[in-house]
């Protein structure tokens, strides 16, 4: 569900690199199995997260001591196994993933990318393989609790995260509301709105439903069907994979995995990583 800067671009036009099919490296391990690089933040819960132990079959970060886990990972793990290739994980800050693709520095991002116009003018996209709705979150005692439609939640103190399409196109859509700063990641949204900051933020449902098991203080607040939602196109809640332009056999390959699951299957992994987040993240 983010959006990605454009500037980013401008910083590696002049780095590329062709990684047809995904890395030819072998395994660190010895395997001799082609590896598939997969970037992402690791610290957007439930789609991926850093812990510090292998615990529910994570996966360890590259050049790290800690593990990676989540639905991202869990797709990563799937798609790799899939279609014969052995699996690295690359923690890297949200700005940083669109570059590392387009230079080739990993073979592609698993972090929760809506598949935007934008986007697709510097990287390639799968098929989704999730499908987010937006709502928001407040505390169960504040004022905006009962919200039960964006008109509701007029003159609300509201932030979400930097260079995300909650920040950047469904707050500016709430009647006179006082838009915060954005912030750096999902958890200091998160933190913002516990400590009472703000009234409201703004996110997408896994990462609302991962956050009332991490705040049980908090309320979801979810207008769908309401007539009084937020507005919001199809690209911007279609989340998919993104692999360098013009990488059609590893972008095949993906999509072929992609194709044997269903929307039950997304839905049902998701539930899985949420059950099993650390409540810290």
């Amino acid at each position: 569900m983010k959006r990605f800067a454009i500037f980013a671009l401008v910083l590696i036009l002049s780095v590329s690199a062709a990684f047809a099919g995904g890395s030819s490296d072998e395994s660190s391990s010895g395997s001799s199995n082609p590896v598939l690089r997969v970037a992402m933040e690791c610290g957007y819960a439930p789609y991926n997260w850093t812990q510090t132990t292998d615990a529910n079959g994570a996966v360890p970060i590259s050049g790290s001591s800690e593990y990676a886990y989540g639905y991202d990972v869990m797709m990563a793990k799937l798609i790799a196994e899939s279609i014969g290739y052995d699996l690295e994980i690359v923690k890297l800050d949200w700005d940083s993933l669109v570059p590392a693709i387009i230079s080739g520095t990993v073979d592609c991002v698993i972090a929760g990318q809506s598949i935007t116009s934008e986007r697709l003018q510097m990287v390639d996209f799968s098929k989704p393989y999730y499908y987010a709705s937006v709502v928001c979150l407040t505390n169960q005692d504040n004022k905006y609790a009962s919200a039960e439609g964006i008109s509701d939640l007029a003159g609300a103190t509201c932030t979400s995260q930097l260079g995300t399409i909650w920040y950047d196109v469904c707050l500016p859509q709430i009647p006179d509301g006082n838009i915060l700063p954005a912030q750096e990641s999902a958890p200091a949204m998160l933190v913002a709105l516990n400590s009472g900051r703000v009234d409201i933020v703004c996110t997408d449902m896994p990462t609302a439903q991962a956050a009332l098991i991490a705040y049980p203080n908090m309320k979801l607040l979810d207008f769908a069907g309401s007539g009084d939602d937020f507005q919001v196109s199809e690209e911007d809640v279609n989340i998919g994979i993104s692999v360098q332009k013009g990488n059609t056999e590893l972008l095949d390959k993906i999509n072929s995995v992609l194709d044997t699951l269903t929307v039950e299957d997304y839905n049902r992994m998701m539930d899985e990583a949420i059950s099993v987040q650390p409540l810290s993240v």
